[in-house]
């Protein structure tokens, strides 16, 4: 629960140094200036002879906060012996003290105590833990203390005026500390949430750096991000529209949408539900999802992915959804080699490229579809939207044109290939416009 003192702690325990109070409105100063005058008039009308008898007690009173704080706040039971044990008594004690030694005081001197507060309010959040514990602390400490102020009244012979200004100083007294413990939680977390943000920001490029980052040093990185390490990932890049307002996205997923070529990590892209979750992601977006690969290997799976946005940006790709890489492969490889496959079509297929536009075009369209219909003259018909018989003649006179070479099948290969480059990678008139004004 406490903190303690800076003697006592350990590196990873001891309170930080107080953060830089922001500054207040005049709203907020009016306000806590109210609460002090409001906390000091009873607190500076006890009589300052109650606090002597008290003080042989306070040590014991504070013991006995402790004893109930670890029955009714189970998280905080630790033996008194430990290093937790001693910094929670330690704490208690502070806070006990700082209250009955104010007793008879014109002005407030509980700011000590309410730093010890956010410290503890601060070392919960960097533990991850929410304030309830925390908070049901101080109303058991509270409960303690009207207990006992009540016994001290019956056995001291206080008045009940005395009392009532005890209890009503003790009501402040507990809400400041409480808000201060919610102060130190909350600038706690704003902190840690801006340093996990870096270590996400450190980790999304180091996924994606080229020479490839060690698995080691990315899972060590990903632990301070907070990043469960998947087995796979795949990067997609992503072309926004005008004015496109990035998405909440999932913890797991990481981003950067103002680089060059905006992108997106999402780890194990090929389980359940993954497909729905990257439409929605870049929903609006054109983009294009790169290969699944390794933790190691993010720049491979970005790298193809941009490629394939620029086909998508190009008309060479659908854009309705998200292009999967691995869904366009003989694509994405002839664009990527597009000037050795330019020079391939001038002369592979020369007899083609010698025709005139309106003939050529519809026989290297039959070609291919013929082809990749397992030379299927009713499929290839049926998906080139003409009369099987129409597809019989040209693809007569196509085997007049190129003679034997469609019938071996390395030169069938070939064919695919610079066929599906010359049609679906880039028109005919394109490749024909090239090669005119490189003759």
């Amino acid at each position: 629960m406490g903190e303690p003192p800076p003697s006592a702690a350990s590196a990873d325990s001891a309170p930080s140094p107080a953060p830089a109070k922001k500054r207040r409105s005049v709203r907020a100063v009016r306000g806590n200036d109210a609460a002090d005058t409001a906390a000091s008039r009873p607190l500076a009308e006890i009589p300052a002879d109650v606090v002597e008898p008290l003080l042989p007690h306070l040590e014991m009173v504070a013991e006995e906060m402790v004893r109930e704080i670890k029955v009714l706040v189970p998280e905080y039971a630790r033996p008194v012996e430990s290093a937790y044990g001693q910094r929670m008594q330690w704490a208690v004690t502070q806070t006990v003290r700082e209250f009955v030694e104010a007793f008879g005081h014109d002005e407030l001197t509980w700011s000590s105590v309410t730093d010890i507060f956010a410290g503890i309010g601060a070392y919960e959040a960097r533990k991850g833990h929410s304030l309830d514990n925390l908070q049901t602390a101080i109303r058991v400490s509270g409960q303690v203390a009207c207990r006992r102020f009540i016994e001290e009244t019956q056995r001291l012979d206080w008045s009940l005026q005395t009392l009532g200004q005890i209890t009503e100083s003790l009501f402040v007294f507990l809400e400041k500390i409480a808000g201060a413990a919610a102060r130190g939680f909350a600038e706690a977390q704003e902190v840690l949430a801006t340093e996990r943000e870096r270590f996400r920001w450190r980790l999304r490029d180091l996924l994606v750096v080229e020479p490839p980052a060690s698995r080691e040093a990315i899972v060590e990185l990903a632990r301070s991000a907070r990043w469960e390490t998947p087995r796979t990932l795949a990067v997609i890049a992503v072309r926004p529209p005008t004015g496109h307002t990035p998405p909440v996205l999932p913890p797991a997923v990481l981003a950067d949408w103002h680089g060059p070529v905006p992108f997106l990590i999402v780890p194990d892209p090929d389980g359940p539900g993954q497909d729905r979750l990257i439409s929605s992601l870049v929903r609006d977006c054109s983009a294009a999802v790169g290969p699944t690969v390794p933790i190691t290997r993010g720049a491979l799976s970005l790298r193809w992915a941009t490629h394939a946005l620029k086909l998508i940006e190009r008309g060479v790709l659908p854009a309705k959804e998200p292009a999967r890489c691995l869904d366009h492969l003989p694509t994405l490889v002839a664009a990527m080699s597009s000037e050795l496959i330019d020079v391939a079509i001038r002369t592979r297929l020369a007899p083609l490229m010698e025709l005139p536009r309106h003939r050529r075009e519809p026989l290297a369209r039959t070609l291919l579809t013929y082809m990749e219909c397992h030379d299927n003259a009713v499929a290839a018909a049926e998906r080139l939207l003409v009369h099987e018989q129409t597809v019989r003649y040209r693809i007569r006179r196509l085997e007049e044109m190129f003679g034997d070479a469609l019938d071996d099948p390395d030169r069938r290969v070939e064919l695919l290939l610079l066929l599906h480059t010359w049609i679906r990678v880039r028109s005919p008139e394109e490749t024909a416009a090239d090669t005119a004004e490189s003759a």
